[in-house]
């Protein structure tokens, strides 16, 4: 045979071989690990965290003395820049995420987070899960606090008032963060902008009730919203030609004892000049509080 063709033969037969070897390889199918849950946590000094949870496959234990390593994962966002994606890692208590150092540490238990540098507590501490945005909403604004262990949502406008203590009556205050309306929902109309919503607690409470909440004898109701069993009672009041009108939204079993307080402040409508102003939407605004309240997370 000619050598020239026994050379190309050969070449076409290598050719025919890898081909054959390349094309006749099972495909590899990418599959595309879907989330188990995307969540926002809010921070001290309202400093944020993005967290996107993932799940994996439990790895061996390194010794028959350890159990298995969890094979889940967390990709952060950071509100001060910072993006990483942590591996879980062994825990007896929440879950766990850390780097292959151990100098950073994610831990969240609950709705509660914090982070880990080199085995200190450093600017993300005091974080709590914090309710997306309701579909259609204007609650855009995320609120958390910590000392009470609590998140929230209101709408734009809404003034937060830290130092709140509600005066049940002399030598009995209530303390919690209070939200009183903008403005603008009160312009015009014969609603007082005094009107709030607010998140309160009793420390001491031996059984969490809405009655612990008002400064008369009433009667609370349980009620079932969303999942979320309350207690319910109201009580209204009247003087120079205002009313004012309570609801309050009891957590049994909260320990210390939470609340949400809706208080509404109004003018007697008849009282005020023919045309001077309109009466407001009560129904609206306490639809608006219902919302606010229904974004209520508790961090314990």
């Amino acid at each position: 045979m000619n050598p020239r063709t026994t050379f190309i033969s050969a070449i076409v037969v290598v050719a025919i071989i890898l081909f054959a070897l390349v094309y006749s390889r099972p495909t590899q199918k990418v599959v595309k690990q879907e989330p188990l849950a995307s969540v926002s946590y809010i921070c001290n000094a309202g400093k944020t965290i993005a967290a996107v949870y993932y799940k994996g496959d439990s790895k061996p234990a390194p010794s028959a003395d350890l159990p298995p390593t969890p094979g889940g994962n967390v990709v952060l966002t950071l509100s001060d820049g910072r993006t990483m994606t942590l591996p879980q890692t062994i825990s007896a208590d929440g879950g766990r995420y850390a780097n292959a150092d151990e100098s950073f540490v994610f831990w969240s238990k609950g709705n509660g987070a914090l982070v880990l540098e080199n085995n200190q507590e450093k600017s993300y501490i005091g974080c709590i899960l914090a309710a997306a945005q309701p579909e259609g909403s204007d609650l855009t604004q995320a609120y958390a606090n910590s000392t009470y262990g609590f998140s929230l949502r209101t709408s734009e406008g809404y003034v937060r008032d830290e130092s709140y203590r509600y005066i049940q009556r002399p030598g009995r205050d209530i303390s919690g963060i209070k939200f009183t309306i903008p403005s603008s929902v009160a312009t015009g109309t014969n609603l007082s902008s005094d009107s709030y919503v607010s998140v309160e607690e009793l420390p001491q409470a031996t059984a969490c009730s809405a009655q612990l909440f008002l400064d008369q004898a009433v009667r609370a109701e349980t009620i079932v919203d969303r999942d979320i069993t309350y207690s319910v009672a109201s009580t209204t009041g009247a003087g120079a030609g205002n009313r004012y009108y309570e609801t309050v939204y009891a957590l049994p079993g909260t320990n210390p004892c939470i609340a949400v307080r809706y208080f509404i402040h109004y003018g007697v409508i008849e009282n005020y000049p023919a045309g001077l102003v309109r009466e407001f939407d009560e129904p609206a605004l306490i639809a608006q509080f219902d919302a606010i309240r229904r974004t209520l997370i508790i961090a314990h």
